[in-house]
Order: C-alpha cells, then structure tokens, then sequence
C-alpha cells in the first residue's frame, strides 16, 4: 500500500480519498517543488484534522478556521447592505447538533441559494471563521454543501413555536398563553430621555418564553389578563442571562386571538429539589401566610409573602417576592411557580425563591397532575391520577414532610434591584414571620386541655387519609371519615394522639 493510502487510513476527517487525493495534488502545485507527494499529504492531512471539531458545542471564536455539522433549525430572511464595492446580501441560518447550536451566516450567492434552497431539518456541512457577532458566536461560512446521508439526532420545531425561537431571529410570530403579566417600569436612556418597559411570559405546548415589550408596546402588558391566547407579530429574539427572550418594539404588537393555546408544565418533582437549582415546580397551595413588609438596606420598601406548595413527592416553602407577593394564591390552588431559585431556607432546609424572573400562575385544575416533568402529581400509573383526580386529592400519598424550608426574612439576591442582597424586616414581622414557619416546619397542632376535647377551624387544604387543616397560622392533621371538600371551612372537635387530631365532631 502506497505512502499516501497509509496517510489516508490514518485519517479521521469525513473526506473520500479521491477528495483527500485532490487535495495532495493542489498542495505539491501550490508549494511549487518544495514538497513532494508524502510531505503534500502529511499537510492537508493535518489541515483537515485541525479544522474539524467533535461538535458545536467545542466551537470556540479564537478559531481561525471550522468544519462541522449541523441540522438547519431554522431559515431568515436575506437581508442587503452597502459596501464600499456595491451592495452584498447575508442570511443566517439557525443549526445544531447534539451538543449546541449556532448561527451560521451565508453571503451574496450562498445567501440567495440558501434562501432558496434550504429548509429546517436539512443537514449541511459547513467550513467557516467563527467570531463573537451582535447576538453571540457565530460561523460566517466560506462553503456550506448539503448532506443527506448524515443522521443528527435533534428534533426541529415546529415553525411559530416558542421551541422555534433562535437568537437573532426578528420578524417573529408566535402564539402563546399569558402566563403573568408585569407593571410598567421607567428607566433613564444615556440621551436623557425617558423610557418605558414591561413583561408578560407566554407559553404553548413546546415551552416558555419571557415576552419584553418596550415604550409604546408597554402598557400591553396590564391590559392581558392571565389565561388568554395572544399572538405577538413581529417580534425579535435576543438572550439575557443566558436565555431567550422575545422583544416587541415600535413595529411589534401583541394581539388577543380567539384561541385556547394549551401549555402543560414540565416541572421538576420537589423531592429532586437541589441548593443552588433554578427550578419550575407545580403543585397544590397546603397554606400561605400574610404578606409582610421589610426595609432595604437602600431605605426603600420591599414585600414577601411566604407559601407552602405541595406535589406528590413532597413540599417546599416558597418565598414570593416584590409584585410577586400580591399575587391572587391562597390554599387549595394549583400553581405553577416557574424560574424558581432554590436557596438556603430556615433550619438548614432549602426553600424556592420566586424573584423578578419568576412567573407565578394559577393553572387549570389537574394540569399539575398531568405536569410533563413527571413529578407534580404522579405518573399515568397512578391510581388518583388516572381516577381523574385534581387538588390536593391528587397528592395524598405524599404526606406534608417534604422538603420544606422558610423565609424568616427577605434575602433574595435577584436582579433589577427588586429584592436585595440583605434588609432588615420592619418591626416584629421578622420574628412573627419566623415564629410561623417555625410552626409550620414542625406542623403543629393545637394544644391539648386538661378538661380533654380540644376544637379546632380551619380550611380544608387536603382530603382524603389524613384530612389537613389551615388556619392561616397553623396546619393540622384530622383523622375522620367525614366527607369534606377542598377549600371547604369546618370545626373539628376531637383528642390529640401522636400529633394528630382524631374527630369526634366534623361540623
């Protein structure tokens, strides 16, 4: 076998030999006598492994030059512009691969043909310089060919899902759910002008986005309520802090549509709940204490309500922050609490941080239970799932001793200023507010008399086997075969065994 076939064996690049033997021959002209075939091979041999990359994910812009594939995810538009020698065209294509995905910009020819030419899902082979462009790294390609025998395993969204979204995209359309909505804020541009902003969070059966909407396009947002169908046209994608978010500007809008878009949470089980988690989780208010009111370390006001949410592998006090704490949730909702920043709570337990980036919404009953992350509320195989059963019924093989965790005062770090780094409660709500998650960490129930019976009212936040009660302080546990309904008020009277409440009189 002949110096060059040995080379060629020896290759790890997705090149025909007759391409890698063209490619010897150009290099011995090119170099003019000064190599001869072996020394020719050895340099394109290494010129074609030093290009090639493993995946996207190992694109780096301190690269001179790349080759890697990639499935087309997503096509623009040809956009035009002037040079100092006429007028070129660029058109960026959206690919990936397992590992990442970047956006690859097609020029003049390449940028006409590809407009043409390309759909999602094809699979090209692409060679360019990456560099550091407006909206992140990007490859600007010297020679993209398609291939049709290679297999990547990522699936395309459909177009006009939220899934579609890519970076740097604009004329976007995208049909969604509001989610939550923001107030409008003011901001001072560098020029001295005034500006405004606001936010709404969409979602639809392929995901969520955070919606940003600017001056004019602002006050759109208070004019949704939770839980209708809009379209946003022509809206553009840009990141922030590592995610996309969709921006409406002068030439956006956002339009309620005569539509039910479905959304389904994917959430995270709170048994599976990590220190340091940016987290979706869903499930059923168990209580829910006060608002309270605290003074930041800058003189300003903030506020923080504290609710306990349960699914069925466990609970978790979560800690609601700014605008988030007026939001209209009491026992017996299903919520979905989604961006949730899991921290260090009280007695060295963890709690979730619902701050500015986070959506709270009160879902449908059941869509907990048929939540896609598998957790909130049991799988398909679950007898009370399957059965229909929505509410706190739904989580009764869970029990109340979960991860819990509370907020004896405000702490979160979130951005925007909205909750500080560290503040000082006002007045005694710190030590009210600790004394009642102490309470309700260890559950407990009223004291027992010496004349015997003791009473306690509350609201039915659990049916079932036990029955929970709250009373907006406290949660007991009520043995009884009464028949009662979630959310419902009742007095028990009865004995306390082991902590529980065992029910002579339900009334």
């Amino acid at each position: 076998m002949g110096t060059i076939e040995d080379i060629y064996g020896d290759l790890d690049a997705e090149v025909t030999e007759e391409e890698f033997r063209e490619a010897v021959a150009t290099k011995v002209e090119q170099m003019d006598g000064l190599a001869d075939e072996e020394t020719a091979a050895m340099l394109v041999a290494h010129e074609l492994t030093e290009e090639e990359v493993n995946g996207i994910a190992d694109i780096d812009a301190g690269m001179e030059e790349v080759k890697f594939l990639g499935k087309v995810m997503s096509v623009g538009e040809v956009r035009t512009f002037e040079r100092d020698d006429g007028e070129g065209q660029v058109l960026n294509v959206e690919v990936a691969d397992e590992t990442g995905r970047v956006r690859v910009a097609l020029w003049d020819d390449q940028a006409a043909a590809g407009a043409e030419e390309l759909d999602p899902g094809d699979v090209l082979r692409v060679k360019g310089r990456p560099k550091e462009g407006y909206n992140g790294l990007e490859v600007s390609a010297s020679r993209v060919e398609g291939d049709q025998d290679a297999d990547i395993e990522v699936d395309v969204a459909e177009e006009g899902t939220i899934a579609a979204l890519s970076l740097g995209q604009s004329d976007v359309s995208v049909r969604g759910r509001v989610l939550g909505t923001e107030p409008v804020r003011t901001f001072d541009r560098d020029d001295g002008s005034e500006g405004r902003v606001s936010n709404l969070v969409l979602g639809d059966e392929t995901g969520r986005v955070r919606v940003t909407l600017w001056d004019e396009r602002a006050d759109r947002a208070t004019e949704l309520a939770e839980g209708v169908s809009v379209e946003v046209v022509d809206g553009y994608v840009r990141e922030r802090d590592g995610a996309l978010e969709l921006h409406v500007g002068s030439r956006g809008r956002v339009e309620e549509i005569d539509e039910d878009v479905t959304y389904v949470p994917e959430t995270t089980d709170i048994e599976a709940l990590e220190l340091g988690d940016t987290a979706d989780i869903a499930g059923v208010i168990r209580s829910a204490d006060p608002k309270r009111t605290f003074d930041r370390d800058d003189g300003s006001e903030g506020q923080v309500r504290n609710v306990r949410v349960q699914d069925k592998t466990g609970d978790i006090r979560v800690a609601m922050w700014g605008e988030k704490a007026d939001a209209d949730v009491g026992p017996g909702d299903e919520v979905l609490f989604a961006d949730v920043e899991i921290k260090d709570g009280w007695q060295d337990d963890i709690e979730a941080s619902a701050g500015w980036r986070s959506t709270v919404s009160v879902l449908d009953p059941g869509s907990a239970s048929a939540s896609r992350g598998g957790g909130s509320a049991g799988d398909p195989d679950d007898g009370a799932a399957e059965a229909g059963t929505t509410g706190l019924d739904a989580f009764a093989s869970g029990g109340s001793g979960g991860s819990g965790g509370s907020s004896d005062g405000p702490g979160d770090s979130g951005g925007a200023g909205t909750e500080p780094a560290a503040a000082t409660a006002t007045g005694a709500a710190g030590e009210a507010g600790a004394a009642t998650d102490a309470a309700d960490a260890a559950t407990d129930a009223p004291a027992e008399t010496e004349d015997g019976p003791v009473e306690f009212t509350g609201t039915v936040v659990q049916t079932g086997e036990p029955v929970m009660l709250d009373d907006g302080s406290e949660t007991v546990t009520v043995v009884t075969d009464e028949d009662v309904r979630l959310g419902q008020e009742i007095t028990v009277r009865g004995r306390l065994v082991d902590g529980r409440l065992e029910a002579d009189e339900v009334f």
